[in-house]
């Protein structure tokens, strides 16, 4: 038998169709829904100061990440991710200022943020809300949707010596 507190880390994970469910009924209380995605692979202080900021922005934060294989796709090397699709979803889950994590399977969320359709959406400062040119690096994928919608597109400020590919980089010297 699982104690509470795993069941309350566990219960954050769904699927695409009771992630909707669930926003549907954050909405009946008028909760402001901040969605963002990465692939969090190792998390890091950069990670967990962005999170944070993006919980900060409305009442409920959701998380989409990417499923291994569109990791892989994404060509940031053979050994990526370190930590497997469950691992850092049962570790994203289990900050508190995470209300949901989603997986997604393509090379971008926009089908997930179609579905779910969030108030805020938030990219780190990487990336450029004003963008509006889809096949530039800083375009914030479902932007479009999101304003259309009525919503917010929102960048948060980089931790300077903090990713992913760092950590990796220094594990090898």
């Amino acid at each position: 038998m699982k104690g509470l507190r795993l069941k309350h880390i566990e219960d954050k994970l769904m699927d695409h169709v009771s992630a909707a469910r669930r926003i549907e009924t954050w909405r009946l209380k008028e909760d402001k829904i901040v969605f963002t995605n990465g692939c969090f692979d190792i998390l890091h202080k950069g990670h967990v100061s962005y999170l944070a900021e993006a919980a900060s922005l409305g009442n409920r934060l959701v998380v989409a990440l990417n499923t291994d294989a569109s990791v892989k796709r994404q060509g940031k090397g053979d050994d990526r991710p370190v930590n497997n699709e469950d691992a850092r979803s049962i570790v994203m889950s289990a900050l508190g200022f995470v209300d949901m994590v989603v997986f997604f399977d393509k090379d971008t969320p926009i089908d997930l943020i179609e579905k779910l359709r969030p108030d805020i959406l938030v990219k780190g400062a990487d990336y450029d809300p004003k963008e509006t040119d889809k096949t530039s690096k800083s375009y914030i994928v479902g932007s479009d949707i999101v304003i259309a919608n009525g919503g917010e597109v929102k960048a948060i400020p980089l931790v300077k010596g903090y990713s992913t590919s760092s950590i990796i980089n220094k594990l090898r010297d």
